[in-house]
């Protein structure tokens, strides 16, 4: 499941109206720290594949990671129709991962 992180991301517009669970993790595939923060991403969307995740690359002039005020990579927003539910910075315990998942899965 370790798919790369996109350059394409969609508007904001699109992202506030998704149906059902999804989350958007922003970084970069160059990224150190999310790099080794996959394989507990991973471990904790392999128990929830009906929810839709989103890898989106982010940095400097990108309108999507700004709308959402990311600072830091990885940055989880686990979304429940298109609205913010939590939210995880640099993520290393896949139970937290779950947890969030839960939350928006059910």
């Amino acid at each position: 499941m370790n798919q790369p992180y996109v350059s394409e991301a969609p508007a904001r517009e699109e992202v506030d109206a998704l149906p059902g669970p999804a989350v958007i993790e922003f970084g970069t595939n160059w990224c150190g720290i999310c790099q080794a923060a996959q394989p507990a991403i991973d471990q904790a969307f392999a128990a929830h594949p009906g929810v839709r995740r989103l890898k989106i690359e982010d940095g400097k002039g990108r309108p999507l990671g700004r709308s959402f005020g990311v600072k830091l990579w990885p940055t989880l927003v686990f979304l429940r129709d298109g609205q913010e539910v939590a939210r995880l910075v640099r993520p290393t315990d896949p139970r937290a991962i779950a947890t969030a998942l839960e939350r928006i899965a059910a």
